[in-house]
């Protein structure tokens, strides 16, 4: 029991990661080659962040919605222009959770 405590209370302090030391998600997005379609304030090939986060305001399923479409790709919801699939090689689960919730910021 002591040992499930100890390591428990491992975990939760790895996990306890400042935001400082946290990776910079716009590298990450980057390098999986979002932005090469996507800015922040302006279309480019797909809709600014900024009109998927008014898109989505309010909307309690949206990061579901939202890591689907980025996992699956898709095509028709913002314009004939297919967005590819962005596999977990390309962006792993938690820079995809922390790219959503910042696009969702904006």
């Amino acid at each position: 029991m002591r040992n499930t405590i100890a390591l428990l209370g491992l975990a939760a302090a790895a996990l306890a990661v400042p935001a400082e030391a946290q990776p910079n998600i716009e590298a990450a997005m980057n390098k999986a080659g979002c932005l090469a379609c996507h800015a922040k304030d302006r279309k480019l090939v797909g809709p600014s962040y900024k009109d998927v986060a008014a898109k989505y305001k309010g909307q309690a399923d949206a990061p579901d919605k939202l890591a689907g479409k980025v996992r699956k790709g898709g095509q028709g919801v913002w314009g004939p222009v297919p967005m590819p699939p962005t596999t977990a090689d390309k962006l792993s689960d938690a820079e995809l959770k922390a790219a959503i919730e910042w696009v969702l910021k904006q």
